[in-house]
Order: structure tokens, then C-alpha cells, then sequence
């Protein structure tokens, strides 16, 4: 079993000035004249952290992570406006030019590999290999199994304090009883829905809770950016034009190598969406990790991620 690299500082941070409003938090760590790999972090809005630097051997690698727009250390603080999938893939591409790097391996688990799908898409060039873990497509039946009705049966009493926040002739389309609260005028109610929204993801990522996650999640700041920017994403569909597009653009990136690594218990990304990602591009690796649920550092699923980035190293 493999376990992450030891953990190291950035020889570089800086803010790339997306457009007038927004500034997108960036680092370099590792190796400045290694192979390019692009950290994408899941939410949206989860921000990025130091462990995240350890996927990666430093000697071989430049690594570089970045906080998308509103969370982590980006600015402005869990902003809605001008926040769209497509904002995101054409800050990668900003990020790329700026530090000068003609293409770069992508890692992404959750929405990462949702907006690693995106960008490698729309610019399939600049992509030398995918790793992709915890696949999600953002289509309406894994919002609805996670958000609505599916993975409530399993966590029953996470459920239950998920669903406290919202009345009961609110609760038919639960996503938009969210929205509704984390785009109030009160902080206060925000801050309500929003703790609750985190800490039912936190609670259901693992194959064995994590308590340490769960009130990292229920932290009022994390929470906060979290909850509005995952709401606002979910309400528009990912700002995607058809339910499939991840899933029916994928012949653009084919040629590329990649893996995909799943957890065979994961709750908050079935299965099942990696499982069709694979069938539309078989020349890809699949990688189902027995004893895991959705978390990037359970131990099966980080084993996995670090073989495959060691492959491609």
C-alpha cells in the first residue's frame, strides 16, 4: 500500500488577476523543471491544502495547485457572481500561459475530475494525461441521489440533520430550498444552511466517518464559500448544455492516457458514473478500489492515485 510523498512548501505562490472582480490563489511546489501536473480541487469550493501537494513525487514533478473562484485563498470570499464552470476552465488556461507551460497533466477527484473533463475537453492540446478520481458528471440523477433521494437511506441520521433545515413543504426540490437560504440577505440563515449542506458531505466521504472532516467542514468560513458555490453550480446544471456533456464530449480527449480510480462505496459519487466514463473511453484505466468510499486520502484510493501518478511521472 502506498502512502502520500512527505509533505513540502511552495517555491512559489502568486494571485493571477482572472477579471476585475476575481483573484485566483496559485503555488508551485516540487521540482521547477519537472513534468507539469495541475492539482483540481473538489466542491466546487473546497479550496485546496497541503496534503494535496503529497499525490505527487517531488523530485519528479512541478506541481501546481490553485483555489477556484471564491473558496481557499481566492478573492472574493464564496462570490457567486461571474463563478461558472467555464469561468474556471478559462482561469486554468490564464494560469498555463501565465507560468509559461505548454501542457500539463490534471488530477482531479470530484468536481475536480468534472472540471478536469471540462478543460481537457475544450482543450484537449494542452493535456498530456488525466488522473480522475471520484467521477462526477454533475447529471440530474447523482444530484438528485445525493441531494434528494438515494443516498439519505444509508446515512439516515445524517439525513435527518440535513433535512432539519428545510421545511417540510420546501423539501420536494431540496436543492433549490438551499439556494433560497444560502443566497438569503441573512448571514445567519447562511451560515445555517451552509453548515448543514458541509457536514452531510463530510459525513457520508468516508468508508468510516471522519470526525476530524466533519467539523473541519462545519467551519463557519470553509462552510460558508462550500455550500454557496456547490448550491449554485447544482442549481444551474453546471452550467453545461445538455445533461450527458461530460459524458458526450469524451471522444476529444480518447487519445490521451489516463486512469480513473473510484472507491467501490462511494455515496457521494456512485460507482456507476465511473463505471460509464470507462465504457466511453476504454482506453482508459480503471482502477475500483475495494475497501473505499469517496475521500481522496483513504488509504486504498491515495495508493492508487500515487501508482498512477508515479506511472505517468
Amino acid at each position: 500500500m502506498r502512502t502520500l510523498y512527505p509533505p513540502l512548501d511552495p517555491y512559489d505562490t502568486g494571485m493571477l488577476l482572472a477579471d476585475p472582480l476575481h483573484r485566483i490563489y496559485y503555488e508551485q511546489c516540487g521540482n521547477p523543471r519537472g513534468k507539469p501536473v495541475l492539482f483540481i480541487h473538489g466542491g466546487p469550493g473546497g479550496g485546496t491544502s497541503p496534503r494535496m501537494r503529497q499525490f505527487f513525487d517531488p523530485d519528479a514533478y512541478r506541481i501546481i495547485l490553485f483555489d477556484q473562484r471564491g473558496c481557499g485563498r481566492s478573492l472574493p470570499h464564496a462570490c457567486l457572481e461571474r463563478n461558472t464552470t467555464w469561468d474556471l476552465v478559462a482561469d486554468m488556461e490564464a494560469l498555463r500561459e501565465r507560468l509559461e507551460i505548454s501542457a500539463w497533466q490534471l488530477f482531479g477527484g470530484s468536481w475536480g475530475s468534472a472540471l478536469a473533463l471540462a478543460y481537457g475537453e475544450t482543450h484537449p492540446t494542452r493535456v498530456t494525461e488525466l488522473i480522475l478520481r471520484g467521477i462526477f458528471t454533475l447529471r440530474r440523477w447523482e444530484l438528485e441521489w445525493f441531494y434528494q433521494e438515494g443516498a439519505g437511506a444509508l446515512f439516515p441520521e445524517a439525513w435527518a440533520a440535513y433535512q432539519a433545515v428545510i421545511p417540510l413543504d420546501e423539501r420536494r426540490d431540496m436543492i433549490a430550498a438551499y439556494h433560497r437560504r444560502l443566497t438569503a440577505a441573512s448571514r445567519d440563515t447562511q451560515l445555517e444552511a451552509a453548515r448543514a449542506w458541509s457536514v452531510w458531505e463530510a459525513s457520508t466521504s468516508h468508508l468510516l466517518a471522519d470526525p476530524a472532516q466533519i467539523a473541519a467542514f462545519g467551519a463557519d468560513d470553509f462552510a460558508l464559500a462550500f455550500a454557496r458555490i456547490e448550491c449554485h453550480y447544482f442549481m444551474h446544471r453546471g452550467f453545461f448544455n445538455s445533461d450527458a456533456e461530460l459524458l458526450d464530449r469524451v471522444d476529444r480527449i480518447r487519445h490521451l492516457p489516463g486512469v480513473i480510480v473510484q472507491g467501490r462505496y462511494d455515496v457521494v459519487c456512485p460507482a456507476r458514473t465511473a463505471w460509464m466514463l470507462h465504457q466511453r473511453w476504454p482506453e482508459s484505466a480503471l482502477v475500483m478500489v475495494p475497501d473505499a468510499g469517496h475521500a481522496a486520502f483513504e488509504p486504498g484510493i491515495a495508493s492508487a492515485l500515487i501508482d498512477a501518478t508515479d506511472r505517468f511521472r
